[in-house]
């Protein structure tokens, strides 16, 4: 049992995995998240009265703050999810992506040294920093092949550079300083608790209340997919068992199409919300959820395909991902048929109508 910092906890991931520590550990944690549009404590109404739960409003980049969290809750793990996120969003305003990704991850860092220079014996032996990072790192893949763990990092945009830096700075924290690292990159991911500008929940809301399922290009855009809890699995197996100084990824072996994908979403809400007894189709004149893709103008830069070789944390640690992509998109949907409640909450906080993002012009 001991204390794990988890930084962006209010965010779709961090959330998650909150929730999965607090229900699979005996570990007390502390959240420190700055409640941006992409954070929201209503993601963690069910867990904010266990005794082991403490959230605290903030930015990592406070030094002062993290410094004074770290020695006052006898931090003896910390799990950095707080990030920018969003690829439309960093082509239209880079710099929250430079602060956050790249300035916080160093003062994280900064932090974790000199309270890990502290330290003695036992509390020194189990103390780790472990910092979650994305496939977009390592840029766009071909028809075949697969990130492993040695791909060449060639970012695309200000996102995936912004984390590609901070992936760099983690790993020379390890090298110089012996500051004990865990990198994990994942595939994309999906589930409960995700801010609807991101394709797989903002294609289910756009389905319910009529209107365009936005499609990049020409859809053949290929991803591997995620479901959130099994990534949230192989973090807290990466933290408890994996080598200092590796990077592991983890990937849902899903790849999909955005147009095939759009397509299987389709499938699924009309089992179980059927398009004939969704009013919201028939004032759009449509008769089947199918009916509203529309293909628009391509995201800037957009990578063409992603997919993870997770060989490393399979053959080392033993994590495989429960869901397949039908499981999980089934699971998905239903989440958001119930929780229509959280998803108005979450986007008029953050002034979100699920308008189109990343369209700055030259």
């Amino acid at each position: 049992m001991g204390t794990m910092l988890i930084t962006g906890g209010a965010g779709f991931i961090g959330s998650n995995y909150v929730r999965h520590v607090l229900g699979h550990s005996d570990d007390t944690v502390v959240v420190l998240d700055k409640l941006t549009y992409a954070g929201s404590l209503e993601s963690l109404n069910d867990v904010r009265d266990d005794a082991r739960f403490t959230f605290v409003q903030g930015d990592i980049v406070d030094a002062e703050l993290v410094a004074r969290l770290l020695e006052e809750h006898d931090v003896e793990s910390i799990v950095n999810f707080a990030a920018e996120s969003h690829v439309d969003r960093s082509i239209d305003s880079p710099r929250p992506f430079i602060d956050t990704n790249i300035v916080g991850t160093f003062v994280l860092l900064d932090a974790a040294l000199k309270r890990y220079e502290q330290l003695r014996g036992a509390a020194r032996e189990r103390f780790r920093f472990l910092h979650v990072s994305t496939d977009e790192v390592f840029g766009s893949l071909g028809a075949d092949g697969l990130f492993s763990e040695t791909t060449p990092y060639a970012p695309n945009s200000p996102y995936a550079a912004s984390k590609a830096a901070a992936d760099h700075l983690v790993r020379a924290y390890h090298h110089t300083f012996d500051l004990p690292v865990l990198v994990t990159n994942c595939s994309n991911n999906y589930g409960p608790y995700q801010f609807p500008e991101k394709l797989i929940p903002l294609m289910i809301l756009n389905a319910l209340d009529g209107r365009a399922l936005p499609i990049y290009g020409d859809g053949m855009n290929v991803r591997d997919w995620l479901y959130v809890e099994d990534h949230c699995e192989g973090i807290l197996l990466v933290l408890r068992k994996g080598k200092f100084g590796r990077h592991y990824n983890i990937g849902g072996s899903n790849e999909r199409a955005n147009l095939h994908l759009v397509d299987t979403l389709c499938a699924v809400l009309e089992r179980f919300h059927p398009s004939a007894d969704n009013r919201a189709l028939a004032q759009a004149g449509v008769q089947t959820y199918a009916q509203l893709k529309t293909f628009v103008e391509d995201r800037k830069g957009h990578d063409r395909r992603y997919a993870i070789d997770a060989t490393r944390i399979r053959e080392e640690l033993g994590w495989t991902p429960k869901h397949d992509i039908d499981a999980g998109m089934e699971a998905t949907v239903r989440w958001y048929l119930d929780h229509r409640e959280w998803c108005v909450q979450v986007q008029n906080k953050g002034e979100y109508g699920r308008e189109r993002l990343g369209l700055k012009k030259e």
